[in-house]
């Protein structure tokens, strides 16, 4: 069976670990600047503060810029569930807007169409690695909360990498980002201000100058330890060489999937086209008139390649419909968009016969899928 993702883990973090198990100090440690000075320095931030997760990085982010009781926050349908739910975790609602074919993100006029009087924040999502277009996103006056989380890697057209706008970025690292800490987050950004205020929520409110018998406002458990630090560390130390391999592995995806696109309708991830990904994951969208994602699915597995839908429409989630009254037809482009897509086994260390392995597969079934049918559509 050929896996969806593989960390790469080696020597190297076994010994940082095993370093930091020494020392005794696992938690509020010095790996934790150390790795926050040096993500920071990679992503052109002036800033950074390490966290849980990506998620928990999104909720103090978005606590960072105001958003609270009653406000929107205008972001993307299509995405992982968690840059949603942040918004709501505040008590303020997720407005979405529809996406852009060809990149996937946030479309800007979209969003700009979605802004209320209630809007306090737009959350643009990077998604699987593409630069969303934040110079539109400026334009519309609003905080921004970025979610970097796939992006790590990727740089705008202009020659700034993602995260080092100056607004909060948040990064996650589990263990199939481009970078992982086994769970873990950070958040990158440009203010002083907002970075001490972060410092404090991720560690129960309590400023620096404070014991752990006071604490000055309202905060969270969101810290991430010295030992996951470690690894990142580790990981960035190797990173040029990682985001260099899942490049090439996609470029050998592009040329093996080739006649699947031209003859098939396979549609492919959209060329940088000035704009440079940072390669997450390779995510293709099955054809409207071959067979449906989901039997796609089950037949590769069938002939040992994991494949998996990547991602659903938040929006048609049951809690968002039902607390927040979202309907089919709402935002076609991400439901057709989201109905199609399938993630195909993409890591580092992924070998170009296992990129024609499972291109042979995925031809093979939308092959014997057309036959079938005799060439007409399996679904509506």
């Amino acid at each position: 069976m050929i896996p969806l993702a593989q960390p790469v883990i080696g020597p190297e973090e076994e010994a940082a670990v095993l370093e930091v198990l020494r020392s005794g100090q696992l938690s509020l440690g010095p790996r934790v600047p150390e790795f926050e000075r040096r993500f920071a320095q990679r992503v052109g931030a002036a800033h950074a503060a390490a966290v849980s997760s990506g998620t928990t990085g999104l909720h103090l982010a978005l606590r960072a810029v105001g958003v609270s009781d009653g406000d929107e926050v205008v972001t993307s349908p299509f995405s992982f569930v968690a840059s949603a739910n942040v918004a709501a975790y505040e008590r303020a609602k997720p407005v979405f807007a529809d996406i852009d074919p060809r990149t996937l993100n946030l479309d800007p006029e979209a969003a700009a169409a979605a802004v209320t009087d209630r809007t306090s924040a737009s959350l643009p999502v990077h998604i699987f690695g593409f630069p969303a277009d934040l110079p539109a996103f400026e334009r519309l006056g609003l905080p921004i909360v970025e979610d970097a989380c796939e992006a790590l890697g990727a740089v705008h057209a202009d020659g700034t990498p993602v995260g080092g706008r100056g607004h909060p970025a948040v990064f996650g690292f589990y263990a199939n980002k481009q970078l992982t800490t086994g769970e873990g987050g950070l958040v990158a950004m440009g203010d002083a201000a907002m970075k001490e205020r972060i410092d404090s929520e991720r560690n129960q409110g309590r400023a620096p100058d404070m014991g752990w018998l006071d604490h000055d406002r309202l905060g969270f458990n969101y810290r991430l330890s010295d030992i996951a630090c470690a690894v990142g560390l580790a990981q960035l130390d190797r990173l040029d060489g990682m985001l260099a391999d899942r490049a090439r592995v996609a470029g050998w995806y592009r040329e093996a999937l080739a006649d699947l696109e031209r003859e098939r309708g396979l549609q492919l991830p959209c060329p940088d086209d000035g704009d440079l990904r940072g390669w997450f994951v390779f995510v293709v969208q099955v054809p409207h008139d071959g067979p449906a994602r989901d039997e796609v699915v089950v037949a590769l597995r069938e002939r040992g390649v994991q494949s998996k839908p990547y991602l659903p429409a938040i929006h048609l989630m049951s809690y968002y419909r039902e607390t927040w009254g979202y309907r089919e037809g709402m935002f076609p482009v991400c439901e057709d968009v989201a109905a199609r897509s399938l993630a195909l086994p993409f890591f580092p260390s992924m070998t170009q016969d296992q990129v024609q392995c499972v291109t042979d597969a995925l031809g093979q079934v939308l092959e014997v899928a057309s036959s079938a049918h005799g060439g007409a559509p399996s679904r509506t």
